[in-house]
């Protein structure tokens, strides 16, 4: 751990799990930031890690106070940047990506602690192979990754449903019904299903049984809006995850609740049945008996047939998260 200190913040920096403290503190920064921003500036991976013991985490932690090189700071010291490199845990693979988020408190922007953090822990660990999100696509975040010589990889997309026309009936393929959740008998049987449903999504496919009981633990969570796809003999060929954001505030004003396309999700076998489409439909649905302000879902810039379905069913472009790394 060391630390770098400037005229008005100091800058902590380590290699290990943080504390439950910084943790807490962490989360109270992108809670202010999401409130000025109206995006969430840490990826919901990222959260989990923060707090596994498991993880592989690099963080740099920008207090408004002196810091000595055991990262101790003064007590009260006000957290107004964060910076958490999440390691590839399997670096003998090509496709194990880590992942780089950065925050800083609205208050204390443009005093140059985003770009000091990302140079300190540029100088002490190797960020090579890590992708850099930038959630709402800010100009200062364009600016940064230029800066270290990374260039936009991926775009995505946030969309939106928030009128009540009349959707299409859902329409399973025969012999497939839906169900619900049931929290620990489907775990493995889903963890299975969605690893061959995105196979090629390093991300969603590599969620592991760990990954998905601290999902479980959220309070959002909610077995009753997670529903199965399954064949005659209970197998599991496709899922929509559904979640609830609660009703919040922004620098924009007080938003109502609203539901989100968490995961769809349909297994190699079953693709091309239209068991997708069905599986949307059936999930918003659902999130309309809650009666939430809208539906809104991520979805990659450059799946047009995703993108495609969404707009039939009425979803708009909405906001835009974009990646950053550097080039093979």
């Amino acid at each position: 751990m060391t630390a770098e200190t400037n005229t008005d913040w100091s800058i902590i920096t380590r290699a290990t799990a943080p504390t439950d403290e910084q943790v807490r503190d962490i989360l109270a920064l992108a809670t202010a930031a999401e409130a000025a921003d109206g995006n969430p500036p840490l990826s919901e991976q990222t959260l989990v890690d923060l707090r596994s013991s498991a993880a592989s985490l690099w963080l740099a932690l920008a207090y408004l106070a002196d810091s000595d090189a055991d990262g101790a700071t003064e007590p009260g010291a006000e957290l107004v940047g964060a910076a958490v490199a999440v390691l590839p845990q399997n670096t003998d693979s090509p496709d194990a990506l880590g992942t780089l988020e950065l925050v800083v408190h609205p208050s204390f922007r443009n005093d140059g602690i985003g770009s000091a953090m990302a140079d300190v822990l540029a100088a002490q660990a190797d960020l090579s192979g890590l992708q850099a999100w930038s959630h709402g696509n800010h100009a200062g975040a364009a600016r940064l990754a230029e800066r270290h010589g990374l260039s936009q990889v991926r775009e995505l997309w946030r969309m939106r449903l928030t009128g009540h026309d009349e959707l299409p009936t859902p329409a399973f393929p025969t012999g497939v019904k839906l169900r619900t959740f049931m929290p620990g008998h489907d775990d493995h049987k889903w963890l299975a299903a969605n690893a061959a449903a995105f196979a090629h999504h390093p991300e969603q496919g590599s969620m592991t049984l760990a990954d998905l009981q601290a999902r479980m633990d959220e309070d959002w969570f909610d077995p009753d809006g997670f529903f199965l796809a399954v064949n005659m003999n209970d197998e599991i060929q496709g899922f929509h995850w559904t979640k609830v954001h609660p009703a919040s505030a922004d620098a924009t004003g007080e938003h109502a609740a609203i539901g989100e396309v968490y995961v769809v999700g349909v297994v190699p076998t079953a693709q091309g049945t239209g068991l997708g489409k069905a599986l949307t439909i059936a999930g918003i649905n659902h999130l309309r008996t809650l009666e939430l302000h809208g539906v809104m879902l991520y979805v990659d810039a450059d799946n047009e047939a995703a993108v495609a379905l969404y707009e039939k069913l009425g979803f708009t472009r909405w906001d835009v998260d974009v990646m950053y790394a550097r080039n093979a």
